[in-house]
């Protein structure tokens, strides 16, 4: 895109760039709108990481939190710069948290428990130093996506075998925001030139990111709904203030 202030980055080095005016607001953020709506993502995390800290769940959850958390800050980064090496501190991140939801998902019913986190671990860290050498261009989306269809079947099977109206409307909110957000980010790669002539650009990709925020805090809560029922810890779906849900828990006393 065409640079309307001078850029304090450099020339942009990333495989890629979205349908927004580089540096059209502060030579420090290329892409003004791409970076500042990371901000609510970031948000959402905290508070589902207050929420998993202050209930004591399982410590799987608060690194999810955590790694939702990570993965904004680096978009934030990315789409700050455009800069080749900050771009994998957006998409190696993206991996990391799809290999996290993979263990959250499936690790209850996995027989040898240390095999699965094994696993992912050392493919997460051959996937980063890979990428760090290699751009994997549309082979990094089709990655993704692949990684993001491993978690359908069980996500669907913890669906059905949820009876609160509460805890099902999350999953049905978790496929409504995905299923929005991949329709902005669709539309704004596919209708690039035409949306840069029109008075207001909609700004698609930062309504992907703030989508995708709200899907991730729908997804999490979700689960940790569905593990407090695994454990015995009779979850309840409440609303701060009437309309925020989050997970509330009640603990068996120990005999």
């Amino acid at each position: 895109m065409a640079e309307m202030i001078s850029s304090f980055w450099g020339p942009v080095t990333s495989t890629i760039e979205l349908c927004e005016q580089n540096y059209a607001y502060s030579s420090y953020v290329a892409e003004f709108y791409n970076t500042i709506s990371n901000v609510l993502c970031i948000l959402l995390a905290l508070i589902g990481l207050i929420n998993a800290v202050r209930q004591r769940f399982e410590k799987r959850f608060s690194v999810l939190h955590i790694s939702n958390m990570i993965l904004s800050i680096g978009s934030m980064v990315f789409h700050a710069t455009l800069q080749n090496v900050l771009q994998q501190s957006d998409e190696t991140p993206m991996v990391w948290e799809m290999l996290l939801y993979l263990y959250v998902l499936y690790s209850p019913d996995w027989h040898y428990r240390s095999t699965m986190p094994t696993f992912l671990f050392f493919y997460g860290a051959a996937f980063a130093v890979v990428h760090s050498f290699v751009r994997f261009g549309i082979g990094f989306k089709v990655h993704y996506v692949g990684l993001c269809l491993l978690c359908v079947p069980r996500m669907y099977k913890y669906y059905i075998h949820t009876k609160e109206a509460a805890a099902r409307r999350l999953a049905q909110l978790y496929v409504a925001t995905i299923c929005l957000g991949s329709l902005c980010w669709l539309f704004d790669r596919i209708f690039c030139k035409e949306l840069s002539n029109w008075y207001v650009n909609p700004q698609g990709h930062a309504w992907w990111h703030v989508l995708m925020g709200f899907n991730s805090y729908f997804a999490n809560t979700f689960l940790m709904f569905c593990r407090a029922q695994q454990l015995g810890w009779e979850p309840r779906v409440v609303h701060f203030f009437g309309f925020f849900p989050y997970v509330k828990i009640q603990k068996p006393k120990k005999q």
